[in-house]
């Protein structure tokens, strides 16, 4: 079996990104993401116009993924999916489609925990990125979740600290909208913050107990602080933009690098993965970096196309479940909230 070429269609619809990939066995042939524009004139998701846009660039989408890689779909061998956690309508449109899909072609239907996927896809074939070894620690940032986990193999992992309140995608992103910056604002909080002064301005960590994180409270001392300054010059947002978000990013920085290090010092652990549409971040991608020559650390970074929702990584997921034969059946259902290792 180890030899021979199995081909994954997976399908990734959690949030307002349509995406189909295939792979072959752990090689991916194509990924193909559709991203819903509708949202940035809202500052926001808007569940319901993401489950219609799905609807729409669903079929296109699988269509166009087969095509790149020149693949029938009588030749696939299984299809996987993404079942939670995200938005329920979105979950369902992906869910129904591989659910009929598979029924269709009379193939296996593999379901992958979208979480878990941000954190296997380092396991993509990639000849300029070896994959970490078991067991390592994954930290995944994204617009919903920020949890460190204990990765002791590819189907046993173990929640080891989370958010209590907003992700680190969230705290970005209100950051953004506070300083008037466009949806979605974390990857300008970044591109701002790369020509500022990250000790500008000094914004409170919250004091959270173990390895559970917290954004609210940080969100309101921007808030109240961009109230004060602006008071007293209107324009100090504008004139100072990067500087604030530099110092933003500073403080949203430090407090998940002191997370990291209190979990390598009580596990042992030295090697540290991330995943998530924030590890696209410039500055959480240079403190990694920056820990392999202060602490010792061996860090793993995936490319790009691999942090933000994409399909590719539910299709590693749905390869390394259909060797060992993890299949679903057709009464599966979409799962909102779904716990990495339930």
């Amino acid at each position: 079996m180890a030899n021979s070429k199995n081909y994954i269609l997976a399908i990734e619809s959690s949030c307002d990104d349509t995406s189909a990939a295939v792979l072959c066995n752990t090689k991916v042939l194509s990924n193909v993401v559709a991203t819903q524009e509708i949202h940035k004139q809202y500052g926001g998701v808007v569940p319901e116009l993401a489950s219609r846009a799905h609807q729409q660039n669903i079929v296109p989408v699988v269509h166009q993924a087969l095509a790149k890689a020149n693949i029938d779909k009588k030749q696939l061998s299984a299809i996987a999916f993404t079942r939670g956690p995200g938005l329920m309508g979105s979950l369902l449109v992906g869910t129904s489609f591989a659910k009929s899909l598979a029924l269709g072609l009379d193939i296996p239907l593999i379901e992958v925990n979208h979480m878990e996927a941000h954190i296997l896809a380092h396991f993509i074939e990639d000849e300029t990125r070896t994959p970490p070894p078991f067991p390592f620690l994954a930290m995944t940032i994204s617009g919903g979740h920020t949890q460190i986990v204990k990765v002791s193999d590819h189907f046993t992992m173990e929640v080891l600290g989370e958010t209590l309140d907003d992700a680190v995608g969230e705290a970005f992103d209100k950051s953004a909208k506070l300083m008037g910056l466009p949806y979605p604002g974390g990857p300008l909080v970044d591109k701002h913050a790369r020509q500022g002064n990250a000790l500008a301005y000094d914004f409170p960590k919250p004091k959270v107990d173990g390895l559970n994180f917290s954004f609210s409270g940080l969100k309101t001392s921007i808030l109240y602080f961009l109230q004060r300054e602006t008071k007293n010059n209107p324009d100090f947002v504008s004139q100072n933009i990067d500087d604030i978000c530099a110092s933003v990013q500073y403080t949203i920085l430090e407090i998940l690098m002191e997370k990291l290090k209190i979990a390598v010092e009580q596990t042992g652990i030295t090697h540290v993965a991330i995943g998530g549409g924030v590890a696209a971040n410039s500055g959480i991608r240079g403190r990694l970096k920056e820990a392999e020559e202060t602490l010792g650390w061996t860090t793993y970074i995936p490319k790009f196309e691999y942090c933000t929702d994409n399909a590719a990584m539910i299709g590693i997921v749905g390869y390394l479940k259909f060797e060992a034969g993890d299949f679903t059946d057709q009464s599966v259902a979409a799962k909102a909230r779904y716990a990495i290792g339930s």
